[in-house]
């Protein structure tokens, strides 16, 4: 796997996790308004919501963790990478905070904070991925990604492609 990859997924060696039910973790249509094209991801923050949007009414909604105080960004990206089981080396950022973490967890560990799947966002330093810790879902957790449960970072990745557009706000 790449170094980007490292640097992408800085998100996920968090604390503050806050559970999700059964109920609330499966992703569902919901109505949906915002001035967005259908197939773009929309992450709420506040909500700790991702939504991809399916029309100018609805959108796919799915639980997500994002980043603790001081991690959160705001902004509009792009998908520039599709990986599938990816290995992971923590960054600068999370090896300073955690010095005894390998520098490489390989994919398929259920060690490695980036689960089954990861969409890298352009500009190399956060992605949407899974986690192998779904109780972390519902979360102000990571270091600046979107963090999704395993089944529902599956369903995500089979529906976009490269270039998918991202917003993300408060």
């Amino acid at each position: 796997m790449s170094l980007r990859i490292a640097v992408a997924v800085a998100a996920t060696i968090g604390a503050g996790m806050l559970g999700v039910t059964a109920a609330e973790a499966r992703p569902d249509v919901v109505d949906f308004q915002g001035d967005y094209s259908p197939g773009t991801i929309v992450v709420k923050t506040n909500e700790r919501r991702l939504y991809l949007v399916v029309d100018e009414s609805r959108a796919v909604r799915y639980p997500v963790g994002v980043g603790r105080a001081g991690r959160q960004w705001t902004g509009v990206t792009r998908i520039d990478g599709k990986y599938r089981n990816p290995a992971w080396s923590p960054p600068s950022e999370v090896r300073r905070d955690k010095p005894s973490i390998p520098d490489v967890i390989p994919g398929g560990s259920p060690r490695n904070p980036m689960g089954v799947a990861a969409l890298t966002l352009e500009g190399g330093a956060y992605a949407i991925h899974g986690t192998n810790v779904p109780g972390s879902i519902g979360g102000f957790v990571s270091y600046g990604c979107i963090r999704m449960l395993n089944e529902d970072i599956t369903d995500l990745y089979r529906r976009v492609s490269i270039g998918t557009r991202v917003v993300v706000s408060h």
